[in-house]
């Protein structure tokens, strides 16, 4: 009877367990259709040509649509991102992948040094002695994202 008990449990858990796995990779495996590319095209440059609107063209307190614009521009390089290729094969996952690696890594290494060479810049360049900023959040993801986006485009050019 024990041993009836025990191997239902076991079944119970393996079927848990592959459950678990395939929202795992459902999760991992998540790619916007090819199409999107142009939508997330689309995003970014029209961000980019309303962020020069706003510093050129607009007069007023317009930090609210300073910080819009900075959000619509990650939304469009994520979905960039997302976006499968028209030929999707294992090698492309595989740049992918590679990409995403080296854009964390190259990030990490930006967002931990950049504070320090702009605290260096600003004070030989000015002698107030200027304060330690840290980078933002935008400023980082931006960063990130470019480099996924440069990396993945490029690995896939010299395959």
């Amino acid at each position: 009877m024990t041993l009836l008990i025990s191997n239902v449990l076991i079944m119970e858990m393996e079927k848990i367990i592959a459950s678990e796995r395939n929202r795992f990779y459902k999760l991992i495996n998540f790619r916007l259709s090819y199409r999107f590319m142009r939508i997330g095209i689309a995003i970014v440059l029209l961000t980019i040509v309303m962020m020069f609107v706003r510093a050129f063209a607009m007069e007023g307190d317009t930090v609210w649509l300073k910080v819009l614009l900075q959000k619509f521009l990650l939304v469009g390089m994520l979905i960039m991102s997302l976006s499968k290729d028209k030929l999707e094969d294992e090698m492309t996952i595989i740049l992918r992948t590679q990409s995403y690696a080296i854009a964390l890594v190259v990030g990490v290494i930006y967002a931990l040094v950049m504070p320090y060479v702009e605290f260096g810049v600003s004070n030989v360049m000015t002698s107030g002695g200027e304060s330690f900023k840290n980078l933002g959040d935008f400023q980082v993801l931006l960063f990130m994202l470019m480099v996924q986006l440069m990396f993945y485009h490029n690995l896939k050019r010299y395959r």
